[in-house]
């Protein structure tokens, strides 16, 4: 069973032309690279309701000609413009912003390509999710490469996300011919007032044609809760 978003492609496709259409005329200043064009479907997504269609009807329906189309392209441009002007205002600093080039260059396959990995940290003491610090994915006492730019290690921890943290490693060179590998990972989380924690994981990867760029979360893998105690508490429960 397959649903989609009719309003997602509707977003994606006012986008690419009103990018396009800066990269002719240059009428408004702002940036038009990859990342920023993702930036901003992506807050014009979060702004629009959803129309879920599950069959060619269902689009057909949602494409009918008619005065609710029209008011809902301008709604889309003045949503487009308004995302724009925030994102070109206060670009991403983790991308250098080149027009033309993808987010995702140089990546071919065949690859291992890697679940995201998830995991909560919490107070020992208290159980409340941890918030304030950064949590680091190391491959031989590495910080590993992600994804994308937009997958971020080290990763900083805020109260509002719950303790929750998550990564997606880049894909890693690989032959069709190799079968399964086992890949170690490290995970250190350092908090202010805390002890320093690692948690070691190994990973089962098997080689894949080409690269996989679609997030799903269908493919994760969940570390057991982690824990953390103050500085010295160890220490002082042994004497």
């Amino acid at each position: 069973m397959e649903i989609r978003n009719a309003m997602e492609d509707a977003v994606k496709v006012m986008v690419e032309e009103l990018f396009e259409r800066e990269d002719r005329e240059k009428s408004l200043g702002y940036c038009t690279c990859d990342q920023c064009k993702l930036d901003v479907a992506c807050y014009v997504l979060n702004r629009v309701k959803p129309e879920y269609i599950v069959s060619s009807r269902g689009l057909a329906y949602s494409e009918k000609e008619g005065l609710d189309k029209v008011q809902r392209q301008a709604d889309l441009i003045s949503l487009v413009k308004e995302g724009w002007g925030k994102v070109s205002h206060s670009p991403r600093p983790t991308s250098d912003h080149v027009v033309g080039k993808p987010i995702n260059s140089g990546r071919e396959g065949p690859v291992f390509n890697f679940p995201t990995i998830m995991g909560r940290v919490f107070d020992g003491r208290t159980f409340a999710p941890l918030g304030e610090g950064v949590v680091r994915l190391l491959s031989d006492s590495a910080e590993a490469d992600m994804v994308d730019p937009n997958w971020q290690n080290p990763f900083v921890l805020a109260g509002a996300t719950g303790g929750t943290f998550i990564f997606w490693p880049g894909p890693v060179a690989a032959s069709l011919a190799g079968g399964e590998r086992k890949f170690a990972f490290e995970i250190k989380v350092e908090i202010p007032g805390f002890e320093i924690l690692s948690h070691y994981i190994e990973i089962d990867v098997a080689p894949e044609h080409s690269v996989r760029l679609d997030f799903s979360l269908q493919r994760v893998y969940k570390i057991p809760d982690l824990y953390l105690f103050p500085e010295g508490q160890a220490d002082e429960d042994d004497q």
